[in-house]
C-alpha cells in the first residue's frame, strides 16, 4: 500500500493530496474547451468541479487493484495548483499502474508536466515497486504523445475507433514503460518517508 500523507517536491513544484479550497484553481483549467476537448468530459462548471475536488481529495493511497492516487500539481510560494496528476494501480498481482495528467494551458511549455509524470513514475516503479506503467491519450494529443516519449515510454498500440466521442470516433495511443527500462534511465528516487508504504514494496 501507498499512502500520501505528506507534499513531495520536486525541483520547482509541490506534488500534495486535493483540499477543498483547490476548487477554484481546479475550475479555472477544467472549464476550458482547450482542455477537456482530449478528456471525456466536457468543459465543467464550478459546481460540477467542487466534486469532483472532493473526490480527488479523497484519493490519497493505493491499496487495491482500481485505486487512482490523485495528486494536485502546485507552484511553491503562490500555492497555486496548475494541474492534477494521477496514478492507478490496475494489478497488484501483476504489478500494474496507469499514469495520467492534466495542466492549465498557461503552465504548459515550462517542463512542468515532465518534472511532475517523472515524480509519479518514482513512486510507481521506487516506491510502490510496480513492474509495468501505462500512459494512454487520444492519438490527435501529439502534446500528450510528446510527453510520454520524452519520458522514455514506448509506443505499444494504436486503437483505431476504439470510442465515440466529442462527436467522431476516436484512436486512442497506448505507451508503457517496464521497472528496468524506468531504471536505467537513473532518475534519482523521489525523496518520501517508508513508513507510508507497505514494507513488501519499500526499497
Amino acid at each position: 500500500m501507498l499512502r500520501i500523507g505528506s507534499p513531495i517536491s520536486t525541483a520547482r513544484l509541490i506534488l500534495r493530496p486535493f483540499r477543498p479550497e483547490d476548487t477554484e484553481y481546479v475550475h479555472d483549467y477544467q472549464r476550458r474547451p482547450d482542455v477537456a476537448r482530449f478528456m471525456r468530459w466536457e468543459p465543467r462548471g464550478l459546481e460540477d468541479v467542487r466534486v469532483v475536488v472532493e473526490q480527488m481529495a479523497r484519493e490519497a493511497e493505493l491499496a487495491w487493484d482500481g485505486d487512482c492516487l490523485s495528486l494536485a500539481v502546485v507552484e511553491p510560494g503562490t500555492e497555486t495548483v496548475i494541474g492534477q496528476v494521477e496514478l492507478v494501480l490496475l494489478s497488484t498481482e501483476h504489478r500494474q499502474g496507469e499514469i495520467g495528467y492534466v495542466f492549465h494551458p498557461a503552465h504548459q511549455g515550462k517542463g512542468y508536466a515532465t518534472e511532475t509524470a517523472v515524480a509519479v513514475l518514482s513512486l510507481a516503479f521506487d516506491t510502490l515497486g510496480l513492474h509495468r506503467v501505462v500512459g494512454r491519450c487520444r492519438a490527435n494529443n501529439a502534446a500528450s504523445a510528446r510527453l510520454l516519449e520524452r519520458l522514455g515510454m514506448r509506443l505499444e498500440a494504436r486503437f483505431i475507433g476504439t470510442q465515440f466521442s466529442k462527436g467522431e470516433w476516436q484512436d486512442n495511443l497506448v505507451y508503457a514503460m517496464l521497472q528496468p527500462e524506468w531504471r536505467a534511465l537513473g532518475h534519482p528516487p523521489v525523496d518520501i518517508a517508508c513508513p507510508e508504504a507497505d514494507n513488501s514494496t519499500c526499497p
